[in-house]
């Protein structure tokens, strides 16, 4: 299309070149057939200067033509152009457009029926005596008569015809020459620009669920398919890390759910053998101990799922369920009921509230009271004798800490400890009915209120943990 397009417009600029360069040309032999006029007043029978045909008439009637035009005035007796007005010693330049006219007459003639552009000058001359002798003008004793002439030079567009013929014989052939070339070498480049791509979706499609280890070659160029193929091997990795942490997961709550499972199997099996021998009331404990259990590990699992596919909890959204999500809680009074459950365990639960009543969040409250709730639980199964929350303010932010009195946290277990399934005292967790996800939980349920929850350095002994929440708005 671009070409079609670029070879019209060359044969209309060349076109239109010529045919200016042939109006120029018509002008100048006007003028020249004027210039035959000699200053005694005679017209000089060969008047023919250049290639367009013309026509010289007067104001008299017409004084000669070429030989093209003949057909056209009725035997060289009557002007094809209208017999100028008499003018008083100026030379007037104009252009006029004439249809020839088909006639019998005019039959065999190239010029019948074509519209073609006369160039003309318009002058007076005194005494012109027409050729063969016929007079013109008579010179009156004492006066001189003024005769009025007009030269028509006819612009004929066979020079610009041959000059588009011309291109033609070099267009025709270019141009769907020129197409080819350019459409084969862009389909070259393209398939060269593309290869990287080909490459990069072979070894995208290659990646499963279960081998997502493959990655993709980052072409050394620096453009956006080089970005392309950094970011695809970013998901990738991703994925792989995902990957691992699902099968790790599945691997870890497997072994979870095989110990309660094998307890409560054995109890009953054995119940089941020995029925006149076993001890039903507590077969039955221990059954419903381990039923507990798995309750629990199951209500961890779920919720660990569901706060994985959950968005982050956000006090400015406008759905329904984000907003009943981000109500305001107030952290201080949520802490008091939490501890209050707490009340007649082995070890004493303390609450200290310096937040002064400017501890509220916006968040989930079931949430952040099972966020509370997993941390006093894990703080009372390590703790010797005593567990302390404390609520304050600091920074535009909510913190809760909560300490012990037991063996604490290692620096190198700090960050582990929030890991699913980790256990720093894997049979005191058991057997106080741990699962291993509360910390986690924990750690999930902060991160979804935009804070955070980390160990602190402890002073002097136990564990401390700290939760950070972004108070409440109109608080902030």
């Amino acid at each position: 299309m671009f070409f079609s397009a670029a070879a019209l417009e060359v044969r209309h600029l060349a076109y239109d070149q010529q045919m200016s360069q042939a109006r120029s040309d018509a002008r100048q032999e006007a003028d020249a057939i004027l210039a035959k006029l000699q200053p005694n007043g005679w017209v000089i029978s060969d008047l023919q200067t250049g290639k367009y045909p013309y026509e010289m008439v007067s104001s008299q009637g017409l004084l000669a033509s070429s030989s093209q035009l003949k057909p056209f005035e009725d035997g060289g007796h009557k002007s094809l152009m209208p017999q100028p007005p008499t003018v008083s010693g100026q030379q007037i330049f104009g252009s006029t457009s004439v249809t020839f006219p088909r006639t019998a007459a005019s039959a065999g003639s190239a010029l019948a029926g074509r519209t073609l552009t006369a160039q003309d000058v318009l002058t007076e001359v005194d005494g012109i005596t027409m050729m063969h002798g016929v007079p013109l003008a008579y010179a009156y004793p004492g006066t001189r008569d003024f005769v009025a002439v007009r030269a028509y030079v006819f612009v004929t567009p066979d020079a610009a015809e041959a000059a588009e013929n011309a291109l033609d014989r070099v267009l025709y052939p270019g141009v769907p020459a020129a197409a080819l070339l350019v459409a084969a070498v862009a389909y070259v480049a393209t398939r060269r620009a593309l290869r990287p791509v080909e490459q990069i979706t072979a070894r995208t499609a290659a990646v499963t669920a279960s081998d997502p280890r493959e990655r993709v070659t980052v072409p050394a160029t620096g453009d956006e398919i080089a970005r392309l193929a950094t970011a695809i091997n970013s998901t990738l990795e991703r994925l792989e890390a995902a990957s691992r942490t699902q099968h790790r997961f599945v691997a870890d709550a497997a072994h979870e759910l095989r110990s309660p499972l094998a307890s409560l199997l054995a109890t009953l099996e054995v119940a089941e053998k020995y029925p006149a021998k076993a001890d039903w009331p507590a077969a039955v404990r221990t059954a419903a101990g381990q039923t507990r259990r798995l309750r629990a590990l199951a209500d961890d699992l779920l919720l660990l799922a569901r706060l994985d596919t959950a968005p982050q909890t956000s006090g400015n959204t406008s759905s329904a369920a984000s907003a009943r999500a981000g109500r305001p809680v107030d952290l201080a009074a949520l802490v008091q009921d939490v501890a209050s459950d707490f009340e007649g365990r082995r070890v004493a639960v303390s609450v200290q509230d310096d937040s002064l009543g400017a501890a509220t969040v916006e968040g989930n409250a079931v949430r952040l009271e099972r966020m509370l709730r997993n941390l006093v639980d894990n703080a009372v199964r390590f703790a010797d004798a005593a567990v302390v929350i404390s609520v304050a303010v600091d920074d535009g932010q909510a913190v809760v800490t909560v300490s012990d009195d037991g063996p604490g946290i290692a620096p190198a277990d700090r960050e582990r400890v929030f890991d699913r399934f980790t256990r720093l005292q894997d049979d005191r967790a058991r057997a106080t009915g741990g699962s291993g996800l509360g910390l986690a939980i924990a750690r999930e349920i902060a991160d979804r209120h935009h804070g955070s929850l980390r160990v602190l350095e402890p002073v002097g002994g136990g564990a401390t943990l700290a939760a950070r929440l972004p108070v409440a708005r109109q608080q902030a």
